[in-house]
């Protein structure tokens, strides 16, 4: 409890937590207003992939700036080296601090998805259920991102070094990650499909965004071809699940393993 409020009043102070804050408020309405026109039943589903498919071009970023900055600023202060040394063990500090910055940053954003229901409601018909499931979706994605952003700052010693790191793994699952894909493509067969499958559902927004897209009913998999039924050979909802515990398991492994302690 000590860490979550301790995180709560630093985040308030900084503009960060406010900036990327307000940045998903403005969109959220900003999507909304271009929505008016669509019809009550179908807007809805229109309005919550319009409006997911905008925030997770920025929110990835964001969220590991957030989550490397606030590991990165307890190495400024000093406050890590007296925390490791005399109270905590690596491995308690950033599981406490892991566990801080990402209540810090899903509460505000869950309260303002949570009164964002309130002009939808206005003006579609809502479907709490698949409300719930974008919520889901959209957290989740803020949960893994910020989780690497944790491991960035654990390893970096400069703000410059984020930064870099942060714009590279930015760039990597934006393009980087599906241009490689790509260029195998030719070669998936029967055989190799399953691999293919796994390697695909390893970027969090691809597995984000099939979870959210087949949760709304977008895509029906009543009558797939061979190669799909091999490529879907898990439901969308349990590889979204395993990419949550993969990255969020993986970046704070490695972030306790080469964990630096002092900032240059």
């Amino acid at each position: 409890m000590n860490y979550i409020w301790k995180e709560w009043k630093e985040s308030i102070r900084s503009k960060g937590l406010w900036l990327s804050l307000g940045i998903i408020i403005i969109v959220s309405l900003l999507m909304l207003s271009r929505s008016s026109d669509f019809s009550l039943d179908q807007g809805f589903y229109l309005l919550l992939i319009n409006l997911f498919e905008g925030l997770i071009y920025f929110v990835p970023i964001l969220c590991l700036f957030l989550g490397a900055f606030s590991i990165f600023q307890e190495k400024e202060q000093k406050t890590l080296v007296m925390l490791v040394t005399r109270q905590e063990s690596t491995l308690s500090f950033l599981g406490k601090k892991s566990l801080a910055i990402q209540l810090v940053l899903l509460a505000p954003t869950f309260v303002w998805f949570f009164i964002y229901l309130i002009p939808l409601k206005m003006n579609f018909v809502v479907d709490l259920r698949h409300y719930f499931l974008f919520l889901v979706a959209l957290l989740g994605f803020i949960l893994v991102f910020t989780q690497i952003g944790v491991f960035i700052g654990s390893i970096s010693t400069s703000r410059m070094q984020i930064a870099g790191i942060a714009v590279v793994v930015w760039f990597y699952f934006f393009f980087l990650h599906d241009f490689i894909l790509l260029s195998v493509l030719p070669t998936i067969t029967h055989d190799n499909v399953q691999l293919f499958s796994v390697a695909y559902f390893l970027n969090p927004i691809q597995a984000v965004r099939m979870f959210l897209e087949s949760g709304l009913g977008l895509y029906s998999f009543g009558n797939m071809s061979r190669l799909l039924e091999s490529f879907m050979w898990l439901s969308p909802s349990v590889f979204f699940g395993m990419n949550l515990v993969f990255w969020i398991g993986v970046t704070f492994a490695f972030a306790v393993l080469l964990h630096r302690k002092e900032g240059s």
